[in-house]
C-alpha cells in the first residue's frame, strides 16, 4: 500500500467530510489531489482492503433495517452471496462459521418495503431468509489504529 492509501485508512474510519465534494475535502487535507484520492480508495475496493465508502446512520430515525441470516450449501455461498450484494438495500454482507452462514443488514424507508426487500432477497437467494431486528442499539466506535510496516 502507498502512502496516500494508508493515510486514507488512518484518517477517515470515520469522520468523512459532509459537503458536495468530500473527496477533495479528503484530497486537500491530505496534500493530495481529488483524482489521487479516488484512484486510492478505488485500488483499495479492489483489491478488497475496504468493503463500502459511506455513512452509518440511526436506522430507526431513517427508515427501518433488520439483521438477516441464511442458511446456504457451502458449495453455494459465493453465488447466493453475489445474488444478495444485487440489493441497494444490503449492506455489512459476510460469511460465518455456523448453520446460518451468510450474514448481511437490509434496510429499507419503511418496515413494508423492508419486508418486501427480504421476501425478494429470499426468492433470489433460494433460501429462507431469517430475519433478526435489532431489540437495542449499542454504539461500537469501529475505528482501528493500524500497525504500517
Amino acid at each position: 500500500m502507498n502512502q496516500l492509501e494508508q493515510q486514507l485508512i488512518d484518517e477517515y474510519q470515520k469522520g468523512l467530510p459532509v459537503c458536495s465534494r468530500p473527496y477533495l475535502e479528503m484530497a486537500n487535507r491530505l496534500g493530495a489531489s481529488e483524482g489521487d484520492v479516488v484512484s486510492a480508495l478505488s485500488r483499495l475496493k479492489q483489491d478488497g482492503m475496504l468493503s463500502r465508502i459511506g455513512p452509518v446512520f440511526n436506522h430507526k430515525k431513517a427508515g427501518a433495517s433488520t439483521l438477516a441470516a441464511m442458511a446456504v450449501p457451502e458449495d453455494e455461498l459465493a453465488a447466493v452471496a453475489e445474488r444478495v450484494n444485487a440489493f441497494a438495500g444490503v449492506n455489512h454482507n459476510y460469511a460465518r462459521e455456523h448453520k446460518f452462514n451468510l450474514w448481511f443488514v437490509v434496510t429499507a424507508p419503511d418496515q413494508d418495503q423492508l419486508q418486501t426487500a427480504l421476501k425478494e432477497i429470499e426468492l433470489s437467494g433460494g433460501y429462507k431468509v431469517m430475519s433478526l431486528p435489532m431489540v437495542k442499539s449499542h454504539f461500537i466506535d469501529l475505528g482501528f489504529k493500524v500497525k504500517w510496516q
